[in-house]
Formats: C-alpha cells, sequence, structure tokens
C-alpha cells in the first residue's frame, strides 16, 4: 500500500511542477529538478529497506539531491553514506484520503477561480480587491489526485482559506472521477489536513546530500 502511494506521489508531483517525469532506478524513482538553486534532483525509494536506502545514497555525486523514503529520520540516518545529513527540518508525512464533495462555500469577501492545464488543475482565492489570499493546486495520476503548493497568504491566515482550497479542490477531483487524493504534508499542513479527513500513512525521512567541498565553496 505505501508502495504504491509513494510513486502515485512522485507521478503526481512531477507533472504538478512540471520536472522530467520519473526514471526508475533499482532503489525506487529518479526525479530531477531543472532551475532550483535548492535541489538537483530527488530520489525516492518506495520502500525504506537498508540495502536500496544504501544504494541509492552511494550512487548520488551531485550536491544538492535529495533522497526521500518512508520512514522515521533515525532509522534512515546510518544507513546514509558520507556528504549525506538528515534534513530534520523537512521531514515530511505521507497522507491520503478517499475523496468527497462538499460543495464548499469561498469565506465572505473571497471569490475562487479555478483552471486546468493538462493533468495540473490550479486554484486561486481571491480578495475583495483582486489579489491572491490563497491557491493550490493538483495533478492527476488515474484515478487519484496529488494535492500540491496549498498557500495562504500570511495577512489572510485564520480564516478558514487553507480548509477551503482542500475541499474545492476535492470537489473539482471527483466531478473528474477521481477518489483517491495524497499529498506531502509538512507538520503544520498535516494539522490542517487531518481537520479534513486526510490520514497519515507515513513518515517521510528527508535527506540531502552536501559534501563538505560544495558546503565549503
Amino acid at each position: 500500500m505505501i508502495e504504491e502511494t509513494v510513486r502515485t506521489w512522485v507521478a503526481g508531483w512531477a507533472l504538478s511542477r512540471r520536472t522530467p517525469a520519473p526514471v526508475e532506478k533499482p532503489w525506487g524513482l529518479y526525479v530531477e529538478v531543472p532551475d532550483n538553486p535548492a535541489e538537483s534532483g530527488r530520489h525516492v525509494l518506495p520502500e525504506a529497506e537498508e540495502p536500496l536506502v544504501r544504494a541509492a545514497a552511494a550512487a548520488v555525486s551531485e550536491p544538492r539531491t535529495w533522497l526521500k523514503a518512508p520512514a522515521e529520520p533515525e532509522t534512515v540516518e546510518p544507513w546514509l553514506s558520507d556528504g549525506w545529513v538528515v534534513a530534520w527540518d523537512h521531514t515530511g508525512h505521507l497522507m491520503a484520503t478517499d475523496l468527497l464533495a462538499t460543495n464548499p462555500v469561498a469565506p465572505e469577501g473571497y471569490t475562487a477561480t479555478v483552471e486546468t492545464s493538462g493533468a495540473v488543475t490550479f486554484l486561486r482565492v481571491l480578495d475583495a480587491a483582486g489579489e491572491q489570499a490563497a491557491k493550490g493546486q493538483m495533478a492527476t495520476v488515474g484515478d487519484a489526485v496529488i494535492v500540491d503548493r496549498v498557500v495562504t497568504e500570511e495577512a489572510h491566515r485564520r480564516r478558514g482559506l487553507g480548509g477551503f482550497v482542500m475541499r474545492a479542490l476535492a470537489d473539482h477531483a471527483v466531478e473528474s472521477g477521481a477518489v483517491l487524493g495524497v499529498l506531502g504534508a509538512t507538520d503544520a499542513g498535516r494539522a490542517l489536513y487531518e481537520t479534513l479527513g486526510w490520514k497519515k500513512h507515513s513518515t517521510i525521512a528527508e535527506c540531502i546530500y552536501q559534501p563538505m567541498e560544495a558546503v565549503s565553496s
């Protein structure tokens, strides 16, 4: 179950971010991330087994490459080779839900716009002045959608906009025939999504390759 969910998440993330398609590796999937100063690419392992983590870590020579696996960070850390560090602050949560339509209404003073481009749907919430107050997007992979980049601007927080974005995206997904929602959440995001019925399936350990020569240069 976790392996399939991870693969769905990776496929949707790549569509959402318009990166090259994931490439199969002996240990899982690799996604190239062009034009990103913080990340050159990411290895995502559907299974967090020691031989797979060691093989993936040993295959990397490019600084700013990330490795993500469905496991607790302290489990993965001893398996990493020199140059790798656990990105403790970026530890994530793989979450999923059975999608339901709830016919949400934007909070008073706000309006929503929806635009679809290929497999990706973009939702924006605008304030009375027409400025963006919140946004979110999702990519469709089979009968699943991968929710991504849900953000509420600081001046508009604590007004229910995050929940509205999630429910509105779910409604559009259901209309399109999707039945499953998947996402990777931060700690703060997890707290919101759990109130909306999303369930955590696994912690996502996040590690980055940053050898000393790259750090000091």
